[in-house]
């Protein structure tokens, strides 16, 4: 038996994936702003050493922090921007980017706490000779956490339907090819934007 030739998808399939778009893309904008704001607050907090002179005017945010946070988040921040004004399979390709960089994001912060504690124990030995008695997760930490989980839902929900969004007309893209016969009027005189400018730039009148 022939195979059946794949059904187009119906328009009133794709009526509810369009609904998404807006929602989808305030979660996923809204979550890596979050995600990379929380990024570069102090994700671990020591204590036993407050006396110790040094420690009390350290910035813990600069080592308890996670910078590779804060530069995927950007990274997804920017593919959200590029997918508003992208269309086709490049679209789809930043989609899949911003999945990869959410991913990133998300195995950042599981990793933290193996990581991160040592690693303030050791900034705070070397910057000040304090031995911190103890550490702990701040509250910045598990609101990474939230972030990470809407980053990633936010960017697989536009991997899915991405292909079912509204796409940027093709007026907004660089004119290119020759003139078409609806580049002037009846008199002769250009109509279109391109050519009123090229005309201005040669010297000319557009409307003589």
């Amino acid at each position: 038996m022939a195979e059946q030739p794949e059904q187009p998808e119906r328009p009133e399939r794709r009526a509810p994936a369009r609904r998404t778009f807006g929602p989808v893309v305030l979660l996923g904008v809204a979550s890596a702003a979050l995600a990379a704001w929380v990024a570069s607050k102090p994700w671990v907090d020591g204590t036993g050493a407050e006396t110790t002179p040094g420690v009390a005017t350290m910035d813990p945010g600069e080592v308890a922090s996670s910078p590779l946070g804060t530069a995927l988040a950007f990274v997804v921040l920017a593919c959200w921007g590029v997918l508003l004004v992208t269309r086709g399979r490049f679209r789809r390709a930043i989609a899949a980017l911003g999945v990869l960089a959410a991913l990133g994001y998300a195995a950042t912060v599981v990793w933290a706490p193996f990581t991160l504690p040592d690693h303030l124990v050791e900034q705070v030995r070397r910057r000040t000779g304090a031995t911190l008695d103890d550490t702990a997760l701040t509250g910045w930490f598990w609101l990474a956490c939230l972030a990470g989980l809407l980053v990633l839902a936010s960017a697989v929900l536009a991997l899915r339907l991405v292909r079912s969004w509204p796409e940027m007309g093709t007026r907004y893209d660089a004119p290119t090819g020759a003139p078409t016969s609806g580049d002037t009027d009846a008199t002769g005189r250009p109509t279109d934007n391109i050519d009123i400018w090229k005309a201005l730039d040669e010297g000319r009148d557009p409307t003589a």
